[in-house]
């Protein structure tokens, strides 16, 4: 699985020899903060697949990686399998509009890019365990009192 790193201008999504191998990609990604507009989890990416692959693989209901094409649209794809994914949505990237992505840590994405982080790339995991934890407090039902008479 990927990993995310994350500091105040960029997502860095570090793939490993293996999915640098099947995605065609010789290096990382590198994606500025500021052209992230939407992150959604989903249990199941290849439904959010569009357009035919690209330079990459394709194994279908096992193995997607590289570039997928479509209509005016270019999305990076590593999906493995029926795993827990995110899909990042980008505006105004010049090589990607959307990334799908198998990862388990697709929440603390989410939660890590709410947050103000370091000038130094760091783990989403990480970012995301140093936010305070909301505190759920229990709501106290309301006490009826009669009106006097």
């Amino acid at each position: 699985m990927v990993t995310l790193l994350l500091d105040q201008t960029r997502l860095e999504i570090v793939l490993s020899p293996i999915e640098r191998a099947s995605t065609f990609h010789r290096e990382n990604l590198h994606i500025a903060r500021e052209h992230i507009t939407r992150v959604q989890l989903t249990d199941d990416a290849w439904t959010w697949l569009r357009g035919v692959p690209g330079p990459g693989t394709y194994i279908p209901g096992i193995l997607a990686g590289g570039t997928w094409k479509a209509a005016g649209t270019t999305d990076f794809v590593l999906i493995r399998k029926r795993r827990p994914s995110v899909v990042i949505d980008l505006e105004g990237d010049e090589q990607y509009q959307r990334l799908i992505l198998t990862t388990r840590h697709g929440l603390a994405l989410t939660q890590a890019l709410r947050l103000k982080v370091s000038d130094e790339p760091a783990d989403v995991v990480d970012i995301a365990s140093t936010a305070p934890v909301p505190v759920n407090r229990p709501r106290q039902r309301p006490v009826i009192r009669p009106r006097p008479a």
